[in-house]
């Protein structure tokens, strides 16, 4: 008879109780690190379905209390697929000066990831859209494959064969997209189009997803730059600058635009690369992260661990720019034939 009012007790604080109204969650966890958000899914199914809904990021997005994250493509031997990781930080970690034994950040792996490896990755707001041919200068016609990963929901969405998109047109670091049979599709499937392009505007003045109209004759143009390298190269723009990497001149960089390439100035404290690492860069919410491996020798160099730096730039002057390192982390341990597919940030 005692354990029966300790068994209500548990039942009335059980994270299934409806104690706490649903809006009232969703305003806890949207104040709360994403970092956080994994572990919250292992609370209850009530917590898993709100931390996938887009209600959650719509109230982040109110409370400004939007994040960006890195999201980064590896592919291994002797699987089918390519893996997707997101760059975390773990939760209740402070970063020091001292030296820790323990790593701040991870490469959480992405589940349900899709079943190709695409070369070329484009992020737009909170969705990442993969396309199977790769994006260069001038036209590329009918991709026949485009996915596009809703990092609210931390889901894939195939674009129907009917969506996709006919023409492609990357100048001048823009990205110019030609939809086939636009007002025909919008018109009717506009509900199923929306979360397939969130800021696109249609012609129709039907909120679906944002195009600048009247760019250029047959084209609308996204909101959004595009690198040339696509991110499979050691080489990342950042707010008309392009930052380089090369063994033999280190880090540098040089305008848009043009011009003469510059040593990126700094860096104090971000380690030596061995000769054999593959050293990549990418943008994360206007800061330089840098991606490299060292072999792992317990593991009789079979396995390697990927590290990441986040570096924060300062321009100083026109033909100067500062690199500080916020931190450099061992975040994945790889088998040593591994690969890297690229990397894009998204803000969420």
């Amino acid at each position: 008879m005692s354990s029966s009012p300790e068994k209500k007790r548990r039942k009335k604080l059980s994270p299934e109780s409806n104690s706490l109204p649903n809006d009232l969650i969703v305003t806890i966890l949207a104040r709360l690190s994403q970092s956080y958000y994994p572990k919250l899914s292992l609370v209850s199914k009530t917590f898993r379905a709100i931390l996938a809904s887009p209600e959650l990021y719509q109230t982040r997005i109110l409370l400004s209390r939007t994040e960006t994250f890195l999201y980064v493509c590896l592919s291994f031997p002797g699987e089918p697929n390519p893996g997707w990781f997101t760059l975390y930080r773990k939760p209740n970690q402070t970063l020091t000066t001292k030296k820790k034994k323990n790593s701040v950040h991870l490469l959480a792996p992405i589940l349900n990831s899709p079943p190709v490896e695409f070369p070329s990755l484009i992020a737009v707001g909170s969705y990442l859209y993969a396309f199977r041919a790769a994006i260069e200068e001038g036209t590329s016609d009918s991709l026949n494959c485009v996915e596009v990963y809703n990092t609210d929901t931390q889901t894939w969405i195939p674009v129907p064969p009917n969506k996709r998109i006919f023409k492609l047109q990357h100048m001048k670091g823009m990205l110019y997209m030609k939809v086939s049979k636009l007002l025909s599709f919008v018109a009717q499937d506009a509900e199923e189009l929306a979360p397939l392009f969130p800021k696109l505007r249609s012609l129709l003045s039907t909120e679906v997803v944002a195009f600048k109209p009247k760019v250029s004759e047959g084209y609308e143009v996204l909101g959004f730059s595009v690198n040339t390298d696509l991110g499979r190269g050691s080489f990342c723009m950042i707010e008309e600058i392009t930052y380089h990497y090369d063994p033999s001149v280190k880090f540098r960089w040089r305008r848009r635009q043009g011009g003469v390439w510059r040593s990126l100035v700094g860096l104090e404290g971000l380690p030596k690369f061995a000769r054999y690492s593959s050293v990549k860069l990418a943008d994360c919410g206007g800061k330089l992260v840098v991606l490299w491996h060292k072999y792992v020798p317990a593991s009789g160099y079979e396995e390697k661990m990927v590290w990441c730096a986040e570096i924060s730039l300062e321009k100083r002057s026109k033909k100067e720019i500062w690199g500080k390192i916020e931190w450099f982390d061992a975040v994945l341990r790889v088998p040593k034939y591994y690969q890297f597919v690229g990397a894009k940030s998204a803000t969420v």
